[in-house]
């Protein structure tokens, strides 16, 4: 496990809770328009934490956090029990945010009462899925609906997805709401938030430097097409 980024305080990764964010390094997807290249890409021993300076922190603000967020890259790729264990054992909550591609081992980190919130990001259609992702090595997309399923039977979650131009318009967003739905055998899912995808200069996949950032009428309108799937449907610009 390598932690690659400490974000100390965020008022918005965690709904509900004063939190810090733990970057974990590597992903087996590779989205051309993630927003964290430099997670995936790039090794510099230099900008790494241990283990041991991450829970030093956490001790230290005990009285000023509610929360940890542990995002990545994709942090089941590598995120330890133990290490969860003890930011447990220092009374803090758990949101996890993952690709949904390792479903085994999210199903343990939930039976072992280790994560209290999950975020799962829903790239597209199932039939679109791959062309999206870019996995390296074979894709799975079983497991990706297997996480789904696990996900919607859990108490505290959200589905999101980041809105392109290039990839989402309605047509799109309505086939995901048909597939999850298919999932969870017609049942009306928790929470849903559409993401505008921010320009940021450096992605990945260097061609989606020209992309435009998505606006709030778009993600409005693609809004209103998933309203009726979930209890709540949200929009982050």
């Amino acid at each position: 496990m390598i932690i690659k980024g400490l974000q100390k305080t965020t008022l918005i990764d965690y709904p509900g809770k004063v939190a810090c964010t733990i970057f974990l390094f590597g992903c087996n997807f590779r989205c051309g328009f993630c927003h964290n290249p430099e997670l995936v890409l790039e090794k510099n021993p230099g900008l790494f934490y241990t283990e041991e300076e991450i829970i030093s922190f956490l001790e230290k603000r005990k009285k000023y956090l509610d929360g940890v967020c542990i995002t990545g890259g994709e942090p089941l790729v590598s995120l330890r029990e133990d290490f969860l264990r003890k930011i447990k054992e220092l009374g803090f909550s758990v949101k996890l945010d993952t690709n949904g591609s390792f479903p085994e081992r999210l199903q343990e980190f939930i039976d072992k009462n280790l994560v209290d919130y999950i975020a799962m990001d829903i790239k597209a259609s199932r039939v679109n899925y791959s062309d999206v992702v870019n996995p390296l090595g074979k894709f799975d997309i079983e497991s990706i609906e297997k996480s789904i399923k696990i996900i919607s039977d859990f108490g505290n979650y959200e589905f999101r997805t980041t809105i392109l131009y290039k990839y989402h318009d309605a047509e799109e967003i309505k086939k995901m709401m048909e597939w999850l739905k298919s999932l969870v055998e017609g049942r009306k899912m928790k929470s849903f938030y559409l993401q505008g995808f921010k320009n940021s200069g450096k992605f990945v996949d260097v061609s989606f430097s020209s992309e435009e950032n998505v606006s709030e009428e778009h993600l409005n309108s693609l809004k209103s097409v998933a309203d009726d799937y979930f209890e709540k449907v949200g929009v982050r610009v």
